[in-house]
């Protein structure tokens, strides 16, 4: 149950004065439902007033004026500015509108009136203009505020709208109990969260609102900590569920005799851990991080034949049906000769196909069941599922997973679960986004991978790189050619690989395969499919497509406009390539030339021809972006953080989970004084009936 100190936070944003039925919707798309979310709304910016004259006016400063109308200039073209000529005892102040009525602004600023006018100061013809000014009447002066914050808006509700409803939620911002450490509170000299909200929310100047002000920083602080706590939370659930053990038998030691190479030291690491878990009797839940190629496959179908060596099942699905097919080609005759039994269920097998197979799972004369969403279909039952095995777990959806393991067995216990991600990623956003979860890092590639040549080359060189292709085509190579986003459109996306594609069929005299994201997923697949059976030499993609297809003949990879990408993202695509013995090469290509290219880009491009480390380059790309939207955090399934950032504040999120884990190993129940006043901290954030935790 809600705490009841939280009650007014949690009210409708309509009980707010003014809030009614018009405006209700719009502060809903701006904030959100409740008080709390208006609180929790930062000011995106915020503008310093300072009294000026004509005269003393600092262009670029938001000035404010006392002025005398003079004169009203009605545009005669459509189109052209409304202005209006002000003066005080030292000079013009002009105020110009882009549009807007005129007797409107005739009706606000009467000739020969005094008003006084704020806006940023532009000068034209060493004459001081402000466009779009704020207007008030003499009698206002002494409510016009020098600094006022700038929150978002949208149509139909202005910024200051927004602040008059903010500081409505202030009033019911009672005092809470501290629930932070008041040794950590002392080093870090953060506020008390009453004062943090009103330093907020009444900032002095743009350095009040950097991630870095203090203010912030405690804001940001509790958001993290009321996160790792969700995440410690689910991971002691997991902890104490009992579930089947399973250990290493026959075959697995058949499987392991029958790889055709010798595993790396991190495979055999992860080997090791994840055979710790699905022995301990305890609910597993195990991230299985590597990069393109480091032999996350053969990891896991070790886990595969050792549950079948301990009677009982499991399944791995994939985000796709190519990629389930794949998974399948590889591990069925691996597992057969193993003496395992694979079955692959797809949402494209006519009732004919499925009947046996799940005839086979239910009885359980099929060990592994390998497939895309269809695997947590109803009609699909298990014997005796006690492993569940995610690839690109990132493409799934937490109720997605958990509908997979529940088809396991009540009586023998939860179904261990080992999900895989082949995006490497720093560790700090590791542990925002599967800080519930294990990890097992393979950070080495095995034997035989063929190294990849990355060229750096300008995008005037379209033409050359088009004749080498040709020539490399012509032997009996196959390449893929990624077009960049051209617009915020998926239309504008498509039309620029489609004409890319016509070029390259033309200039190459060649079958030209084409896929993309707004393309029916049978037909994508199918297009996919041409390529990765060889009968189609080159692909072109947008990069809405998930390319994640093992081509071991692809050994050329073409990418327009390099420079726009994100580094991770490059890398990923670089990945589809070099994986067979052929020589492989991947060309970036930048627009503008060096000049056009900005010193972030150049770094970003230098370090991906440098390294193929793929967690070397996911921390670099880590430091290089900085601020902004870290590793594009919404597109990725991260936390939808309102205060923290987790690139500025790594040191704060890396605190915070040290705390929640020291926290619930003291005081699991937390009925101390401060766990008590934990509990309204989790009930404030309440992240898991808001955002589903992390995932």
């Amino acid at each position: 149950m809600r705490p009841q100190i939280l009650f007014p936070l949690f009210a409708e944003v309509s009980s707010l004065k003014g809030v009614g039925p018009k405006v209700l919707p719009l502060v809903q798309k701006v904030a959100g439902p409740l008080v709390r979310d208006l609180l929790f709304l930062p000011p995106s910016g915020v503008v310093v007033r300072r009294p000026m004259t004509a005269a003393n006016a600092t262009e670029g400063s938001v000035g404010l004026f006392e002025v005398m109308i003079d004169r009203l200039f009605v545009p005669g073209k459509p189109g052209a500015p409304i202005k209006v000529r002000a003066s005080d005892e030292t000079g013009f102040v002009h105020l110009i509108w882009f549009g807007g009525s005129a007797q409107h602004i005739e009706r606000l600023l009467p000739k020969g009136q005094t008003r006084i006018v704020s806006g940023k100061v532009e000068r034209f013809n060493n004459e001081v203009q402000i466009v779009h000014p704020d207007i008030f009447k003499p009698d206002e002066a002494d409510d016009i505020a020098m600094t006022e914050p700038v929150y978002p808006a949208t149509q139909g509700l202005t910024s200051r709208q927004i602040r008059k409803f903010v500081q409505g939620a202030m009033e019911h911002a009672v005092d809470l109990p501290e629930w932070q450490d008041p040794a950590w509170l002392e080093r870090q000299r953060f506020p008390a969260w009453h004062a943090a909200l009103e330093r907020l929310h009444a900032p002095q100047g743009e350095p009040d609102l950097a991630p870095e002000a203090v203010a912030r920083q405690r804001l940001a602080y509790d958001e993290l900590f009321a996160h790792q706590l969700a995440l410690a939370r689910r991971r002691r659930a997991r902890q104490i569920t009992p579930a089947p053990v399973i250990r290493p038998g026959e075959a697995s030691e058949r499987l392991l005799a029958a790889l055709p190479f010798t595993l790396t030291g991190a495979q055999a690491q992860a080997v090791e851990d994840i055979r710790r878990d699905l022995a301990s009797g305890e609910q597993m839940g195990r991230l299985l991080q590597g990069d393109v190629g480091s032999g996350k496959t053969a990891v896991a179908a070790l886990a595969l034949a050792d549950a079948a060596a301990s009677g009982f099942q499991s399944a791995l699905m994939a985000p796709t049906e190519i990629l389930a097919r794949q998974h399948y080609q590889r591990l069925a005759p691996m597992l057969e000769g193993a003496g395992v039994t694979a079955v692959l269920l797809t949402g494209r097998d006519t009732q004919a196909e499925r009947r046996p197979k799940l005839a086979a799972l239910a009885s359980g004369e099929a060990q592994v069941a390998i497939g895309t969403h269809a695997l947590f279909q109803d009609a699909v039952r298990f014997d005796r599922l006690a492993l569940a095995v995610i690839d690109e777990q990132h493409r799934f959806g937490v109720n997605e997973r958990q509908r997979l393991q529940a088809k396991g067995d009540p009586r023998t216990g939860g179904v261990h679960l080992l999900t895989m991600s082949a995006t490497p990623i720093p560790r700090t956003l590791e542990l925002t986004q599967y800080g519930e979860l294990d990890v097992s890092r393979l950070t080495e590639k095995p034997p035989g991978r063929t190294p990849v040549t990355t060229a750096v080359l300008p995008q005037a060189r379209i033409g050359e790189v088009a004749k080498r292709l040709k020539a490399a085509l012509d032997t009996g190579a196959q390449a893929y050619w990624i077009c960049p986003l051209v617009a915020e459109s998926e239309a504008s996306d498509l039309a620029a690989a489609e004409a890319r594609a016509a070029d390259l069929r033309r200039i190459l005299q060649v079958e030209v395969g084409l896929a993309h994201g707004q393309m029916p997923g049978a037909e994508r697949e199918a297009v996919m499919a041409d390529f990765a059976d060889g009968r189609t030499p080159l692909l072109v993609a947008t990069t809405v497509v998930e390319v994640g297809v093992d081509v071991p003949n692809a050994s050329i990879m073409v990418i327009e406009h390099a420079d726009r990408f994100g580094l991770a993202q490059l890398h990923q695509l670089r990945g589809r390539v070099g994986r067979g013995a052929k020589a492989s090469t991947c060309l970036l290509l930048y627009g503008g030339g060096d000049d056009g290219l900005g010193e972030t880009a150049k770094l970003r491009l230098e370090t991906l021809r440098r390294t193929e480390d793929g967690f070397e380059i996911a921390e670099e790309d880590f430091r290089l972006r900085g601020g902004g939207d870290p590793l594009g955090l919404k597109q990725s399934g991260f936390p939808a953080y309102r205060f923290a950032d987790p690139i500025r504040h790594r040191s704060l999120l890396l605190a915070a989970a040290d705390d929640a884990r020291l926290v619930l190993g003291r005081d699991p129940d937390l009925t101390s004084p401060r766990g008590e006043a934990i509990r309204v901290l989790e009930a404030l954030f309440d992240w898991k009936a808001d955002r589903g935790g992390a995932d």
